[in-house]
């Protein structure tokens, strides 16, 4: 299975959803809490060049926040990415 980490906030409705679409397919996550801890908003910040939550990485790779998690399950390619074990470096 793949590594899945989400940055969040607890009160992001975009969030919600792109958690909702995870748990649905029953994928494990790490969900990293930016609003409770100013250095991972940073941490997220530099990984992805973004601000805005939610930012997801599958597998190190960011694939950008809900609106494109939504695109991946749309176009068929989440579960491809999703079933792709972690890469070793």
């Amino acid at each position: 299975m793949a590594k899945v980490e989400i940055y969040t906030t607890g009160y992001c409705g975009y969030c919600r959803r792109a958690k909702m679409l995870l748990d649905g397919k029953n994928v494990a996550y790490e969900e990293i809490h930016v609003d409770t801890d100013p250095s991972r908003r940073a941490e997220m910040t530099q990984r992805s060049g973004r601000r805005t939550v939610p930012q997801i990485f599958i597998n190190g790779t960011g694939i950008g926040g809900c609106d494109d998690l939504f695109a991946l399950e749309r176009d068929g390619r989440l579960d491809n990415l999703l079933a792709q074990g972690e890469r070793k470096e």
